[in-house]
């Protein structure tokens, strides 16, 4: 015959046991949840930017010395990239890099705009790339200008294609070359995500 007591203490047991099965996992969620650990690696390939940059409303010219309207990097996705004087070598391979992500996006390449936004001094007629449709070339001067250019941060060493939404918010940083399958991957997520642009 068991004693009373001892069927008592088993079923303590037994329920604590039961209980912490369940709430372990909860408090540890939650410590998880409230805590500032992250895991170390992303799912993105390009720098993401946190928080995301608002750039500002500026007056920025086009290439044929009219002036494009303060709203002009709104309303689509944008992939900018700055340049800084003549688009030379660099410059050139980062604009070929977007135009072929942009057109791996198949269907959605309609929703992604190239920009070269440069601080002057960048562009005569006689310059290629102004004949490709989707290509915005525009020269951001004056303090205006240059506050706009200070809101992207600069990689050391080297240029950088940024993605920009439709709100005007800057999102991400790649390298300027030869990263373009980790911007496809990138944008492509963002697209899929976006009910804006």
């Amino acid at each position: 015959m068991t004693e009373p007591g001892s069927n008592r203490r088993a079923g303590r047991r037994k329920l604590v046991l039961l209980a912490a099965v369940f709430l372990l996992p909860l408090a540890v969620a939650l410590w998880l949840n409230f805590s500032s650990w992250r895991p170390a690696t992303g799912t993105q390939h390009g720098e993401l930017i946190e928080p995301p940059r608002p750039l500002p409303e500026v007056v920025l010219m086009l290439p044929d010395g009219r002036a494009a309207t303060a709203q002009v990097l709104r309303g689509t996705w944008f992939l900018v990239y700055l340049g800084n004087g003549r688009c030379r070598e660099l410059c050139l391979a980062a604009l070929a890099e977007m135009q072929s992500v942009r057109l791996a996006l198949d269907k959605d390449a309609a929703r992604v705009r190239r920009v070269l936004l440069h601080a002057g001094d960048c562009c005569g007629p006689d310059f290629q790339p102004l004949r490709d449709q989707d290509l915005l070339v525009l020269a951001a001067s004056g303090p205006a200008g240059r506050a706009l250019l200070e809101t992207f941060p600069r990689p050391p060493g080297g240029g950088a294609i940024y993605i920009v939404d439709p709100r005007g918010h800057l999102m991400m940083r790649h390298p300027a070359t030869g990263a373009g399958s980790g911007l496809l991957a990138d944008l492509k997520r963002l697209l899929r995500l976006s009910s804006i642009g």
